[in-house]
């Protein structure tokens, strides 16, 4: 199986379907907020809220590039601006991983934002969340494989089609 690095917004279901995938391929998992949280000793969001999302984005890069560089990573879920930055995309084709978007309904995301008490600074209300999900959904569309998700689809029949997909 090709390294697969999964793509999407904010609380589109990265982790869970990735952690999902990894154990059904038997491989290992790497999330990458919690990759740079266990680094840096601060969660993404509390990095955003210091020091600005374009410092939080060099860390992220860089993060990803050691993810990258352990070949024992092979499902990678990427945070939800990781794959909005060129050098990331750039990254990510050079390690030749499959990079999967799971294209999310907004609302969907924003129930699952809103349901949870962590605050996401860049997602502070309905109106900032749903600006910035059409804002990337075009680098999204960059990604190697489109999968359309709905609210009803299980993780495991989400799963199965990025594993039949990875086949090829």
């Amino acid at each position: 199986m090709r390294r697969i690095v999964i793509i999407g917004f904010m609380a589109c279901g990265k982790t869970t379907v990735g952690k999902y995938l990894a154990e059904q391929s038997e491989c290992s998992f790497v999330d990458l907020d919690s990759f740079i949280t266990n680094s840096k000793g601060r969660s993404p969001a509390e990095i955003i809220q210091t020091n600005g999302e374009a410092l939080f984005r060099e860390i992220e890069t860089l993060a990803l590039r050691d993810v990258l560089q352990d070949r024992e990573a092979r499902v990678i879920a990427l945070g939800g601006g990781t794959w909005t930055i060129p050098a990331n995309r750039t990254l990510v084709a050079l390690h030749d991983c499959l990079s999967v978007w799971l294209d999310v309904p907004f609302e969907l995301c924003w129930q699952r934002i809103s349901a949870n008490e962590f605050v996401r600074p860049l997602a502070p209300d309905h109106e900032a969340a749903r600006a910035r999900y059409d804002s990337r959904r075009s680098d999204y569309a960059l990604a190697g494989h489109h999968l359309t998700v709905s609210a009803t689809d299980s993780v495991k029949t989400i799963v199965d089609q990025i594993r039949r997909h990875s086949r090829h």
